[in-house]
């Protein structure tokens, strides 16, 4: 294993065959950041979501796509502009991975493709232990999912972060409270069908404990374009209550087992409860102009 990948997996500290696991997906998705970045795919598009939160903003879970929104619709760059600089660098570093495209956005306005490679053949390319891949199936695969939205909301700010490592890159993402509007949306309006998404009550969680305000305008147009018209003005007042009705009516047992295997220390789980998330609700506030 070179030294400057040595550098990436040392703080994961894996020591089973999950901890590899978890620990491969989230290198190989800041490589692939930096292989967007050399293609100059952030000239027109923006970083965002759990996994951009992760990278920049520390937070503690694990996650699983790639999020991206072009800065408005007039820009013309698209997912497959970075697929071939994003399969280059990963194999300079040593990983084997293909993009597959999945979906042109044309009629949804999301483009989709998915980042596969074969888990125990990246995993002995790297110079993990032979005992510790014969735990990998032959035809596993590591699969990150890529999204771009080419229909993006107004009303966003994005910001400019530098990352050092794997190599110094910098990538535009959404600021924090730009962010926050788009897991309120995800919070209030996602359909979940037969299945909470926990992580979007676990990343309520740490917006509100980090006091990150909300963008109020973004939000209202990602519900606005989502279909779901408000009968005037979102202000504070009917954010609030729009949560506590959501939390009011969700189970709150069925999120904090969706989320558990993406958490290091699901421990904090024991905490959730419904009146929890609806005294939450009435602490969000709104950025200002």
């Amino acid at each position: 294993m070179n030294k400057a990948l040595e550098a990436l997996i040392t703080p994961y500290h894996p020591l089973t065959p999950l901890d590899w696991s978890h620990a491969i997906r989230e290198i190989v998705q800041e490589i692939a950041l930096l292989g967007f970045w050399r293609s100059g795919f952030f000239e027109q598009a923006t970083f965002y979501g759990g996994t951009a939160l992760r990278i920049f903003h520390g937070l503690n879970r694990f996650s699983e796509d790639l999020d991206f929104s072009l800065i408005d619709e007039e820009s013309q760059r698209r997912l497959d502009s970075a697929f071939s600089a994003v399969e280059t660098e990963l194999a300079a570093w040593g990983f084997s991975f293909a993009v597959e495209a999945k979906s042109s956005g044309e009629r949804t306005g999301i483009e989709s493709a998915f980042l596969k490679g074969n888990t125990r053949i990246n995993m002995l390319s790297i110079g993990i232990a032979d005992e510790l891949s014969r735990h990998f199936q032959h035809n596993q695969k590591i699969t990150i999912k890529l999204e771009l939205d080419t229909t993006p909301p107004p009303g966003a700010t994005t910001e400019v972060k530098t990352r050092l490592l794997p190599s110094p890159f910098q990538t535009r993402l959404y600021d924090l409270p730009s962010l926050f509007a788009g897991k309120l949306h995800a919070l209030l309006f996602r359909d979940w069908k037969n299945r909470v998404k926990g992580r979007d009550f676990y990343d309520f969680i740490w917006f509100v404990g980090r006091h990150v305000p909300v963008n109020l305008p973004h939000l209202q147009a990602r519900i606005h374009q989502s279909g779901n018209h408000l009968a005037e003005s979102l202000d504070l007042e009917m954010l609030h209550n729009l949560l506590r009705e959501r939390f009011e009516h969700v189970d709150i047992t069925a999120a904090a087992e969706e989320v558990r295997p993406f958490l290091r220390d699901p421990r904090e789980l024991s905490l959730w409860t419904k009146d929890l998330f609806i005294d939450l609700a009435s602490t969000v506030e709104a950025s200002r102009p």
